[in-house]
């Protein structure tokens, strides 16, 4: 979820789904979604109604590119954004903001060279803009800060995360076994897909510790705070038995406001919400609440009058009587861009989220301290808690510098999910975990650590595939997990130059020798065998686990669903693997290592234990074929198709090039 789009999010309304062939009426409609917030609705739109310009006609081929480029921007399809605004100003459009917003979502793509250069252009053209210069300062500082990262440990995690996004992570006070967060996931309440999103309204879930200590499957949150709008982005009062929460109520005729609501708990139950009145302007969105360790003030975002940028953060004192007079944090905090998502660690300090000050790209989550004169001091957070997407929504572990946050970085969608970190006792360790890349941890896997030290040390993993070991201070590692069965994989690592402790933690994804791997985020034009951008990354890790495993050879297949002719499915899976195996070849892998096999729906998923345990309608070591698929609900249908729609590769021969001819 971009930051833009979580401004937006404030002017949420229910979607119109309408359907046009004629170019005006395509952009008439666009023009109505756009206008009411819809923007994924409106960049469909848009995208038809460009295709159908003919390029002699620059001027509106360049209105039209800006237009979708905007909604891009703001539901965070980064790539698709950027060639669009790459498109209105190759076609002239006159607003020259275009290479500002370029420039943006090229930082949100790392892609820093080129967005040192969109700013430039823009500040040759407007000098004074606050936003271009943060944004063309961060590309400057961003070489060292990603050279240099700092002790926070960050790792995605495994059990919270559904197929949608997942962000706003939140304990209630002191329990630290049961967390709260946001989600889209299917299991939301109501069946509507928002018109800004494309995915369901989201809900707040829950998930709890059992008897063992072990984080059971998050579910929904069984109360009234739960509806079916768009409700999340929730915090608890400090002995946690107020919550409140952000709801964003869509309508047909006209943009709705994100409001704060409260709900009181009442032994396991949390009560009917009611809408916190924090001062009558009806027409400003208030979201994002957080509430300090001494309960004394609420925290939130807001555009309201009187702010310095899109929106700022404030704070009301919460009485018994409701809330006194609202506070603006002040221009060290709030800039001309998005300050939001305000928390606490227990110790009182400030986190918040924000664009506006130099960072990594998008939102960076920011630390900030108040000294006794009211000053405040700003502390980017920097890699790896932040990376060049959005980071925001932190929760701590009470008494800990631990716990949750979320971001969307390394999704192609821009979709959030939630990762853990944690900023460890000074000690210069190191942890690995070896796992399949099924998520199932591997056990007596070896991992062969050499340092340029001369260090050369063997270790087996245990139980849970960890392992731990002391590493040096200014020191380069390479390190290689190998398991019987699995293809070896290659970390490598340089510990600080400091003398202060420092728990390093890395992961070993290990693919299967004997069964099919399949290759995440691989996506295609529709109905075509066009990679998109937004592949680039899986295969170019596709790439490097080839050149660590130099005497393997793979098949690579590409898989549809049951939908449409069996001839033309596997003609269309012939050409898409065969678009992988091209961009293979051109990423240096020789080509008789390399096989392209279209299966098109002749081999459906066969669910195993992990899809079982994802999709509990799903049972294991069954077959996903068509009449499978279509004895399951509409929505269940949908999860199938998308399972079965894959490309994957699987090992042929371990020993290219071991042998002599």
């Amino acid at each position: 979820m971009s930051n833009n789009l979580r401004r937006n999010i404030f002017t949420v309304i229910a979607a119109v789904l309408l359907t046009s062939c004629g170019f005006g009426t395509l952009l008439k409609k666009g023009d109505e979604s756009f206008s009411r917030g819809e923007y994924n609705d409106a960049a469909g739109y848009y995208r038809r109604a460009y295709a159908k310009v003919k390029p002699k006609k620059r001027e509106m081929r360049g209105e039209i590119a800006w237009k979708m480029a905007n909604c891009y921007r703001y539901i965070n399809f980064a790539s698709r954004a950027r060639g669009a605004y790459i498109n209105a100003i190759r076609y002239k459009y006159p607003d020259s903001t275009a290479y500002l917003y370029q420039g943006q979502v090229e930082l949100k793509m790392g892609r820093y060279n080129d967005a040192r250069k969109s700013y430039d252009t823009y500040l040759s053209l407007d000098a004074d803009n606050g936003l271009a210069a943060v944004g063309r300062e961060s590309c400057d500082l961003l070489p060292e800060w990603r050279e240099n990262p700092t002790r926070y440990i960050v790792r995605k995690d495994k059990l919270f995360n559904g197929r949608r996004a997942d962000y706003s992570p939140a304990y209630a006070g002191e329990d630290v076994g049961t967390i709260y967060f946001t989600s889209t996931r299917n299991e939301a309440t109501g069946t509507d897909i928002n018109p800004i999103t494309g995915m369901k309204s989201a809900d707040i879930f829950m998930a709890t510790v059992d008897e063992m200590g072990r984080w059971q499957k998050p579910v929904l949150l069984e109360s009234e705070v739960n509806s079916e709008y768009e409700d999340g982005a929730c915090c608890f009062s400090p002995d946690g038995k107020t919550m409140y929460f952000t709801r964003c109520i869509l309508k047909t005729n006209g943009p709705a406001f994100a409001q704060i609501y409260s709900s009181q708990r009442t032994g396991a139950n949390w009560g009917a919400p009611m809408a916190c009145e924090l001062t009558k302007d009806s027409l400003s969105s208030y979201a994002h609440p957080a509430v300090d360790p001494e309960g004394r003030y609420l925290y939130f975002a807001s555009d309201m009058l009187g702010g310095f940028g899109g929106t700022d953060i404030w704070r009301a004192e919460i009485l018994p009587t409701g809330f006194g007079p609202v506070e603006n944090l002040g221009e060290e905090i709030n800039t001309e861009g998005m300050e939001m998502f305000p928390t606490f660690n227990t110790k009182g300090e400030l986190y918040f989220s924000s664009d506006g000050h130099p960072g990594m790209g998008g939102l960076d989550i920011f630390k900030a301290v108040q000294d006794s004169t009211g000053h405040w001091s700003i502390e980017n957070l920097r890699s790896p808690v932040n990376s060049n997407a959005d980071d925001f929504g932190m929760t701590f572990e009470y008494g800990k510098q631990k716990g949750y946050f979320s971001s969307n970085r390394n999704d192609a969608r821009g979709w959030d999910h939630l990762y853990t970190f944690e900023l460890p006792d000074f000690g210069y360790k190191f942890t690995g975990w070896v796992y399949d890349r099924d998520a199932y941890e591997l056990q007596d896997a070896e991992v062969i650590i050499v340092g340029n030290d001369g260090t050369n040390e063997k270790y087996t993993t245990k139980r849970d595939g960890s392992f731990t070991c002391d590493l040096d201070v200014n020191t380069e590692y390479v390190m290689l997990a190998t398991c019987r069965g699995y293809l070896n994989y290659k970390q490598q690592l340089k510990t600080d130059t400091t003398k202060a402790d420092i728990h390093y933690e890395l992961e070993f994804p290990l693919a299967s020798i004997t069964r099919p791997v399949r290759i995440e985020n691989i996506f295609y034009e529709f109905d075509k065998a066009t990679l998109t951008p937004e592949s680039t990354a899986s295969l170019d890790e596709l790439i490097k686990l080839l050149n660590d495993n130099p005497n393997v050879t793979i098949e690579l297949s590409s898989h549809c669903d049951y939908k449409g002719r069996d001839a033309y499915n596997e003609r269309l899976s012939q050409r898409r693997a065969e678009s992988v195996v091209n961009y293979l070849i051109a990423g240096g892998i020789a080509s008789d290592r390399l096989e392209a096999k279209g299966y098109g729906e002749s081999s459906p998923v066969v669910v195993t234990k992990r899809l079982a345990k994802e999709h509990s309608f799903l049972q294991q070591d069954s077959t996903l074929t068509e009449a499978y698929i279509l004895k399951l609900a509409p929505d269940q249908q949908e999860i199938c198709n998308a399972l079965n729609r894959r490309t994957e590769f699987k090992v042929l021969r371990t020993t290219y090039n071991l042998y002599d001819e």
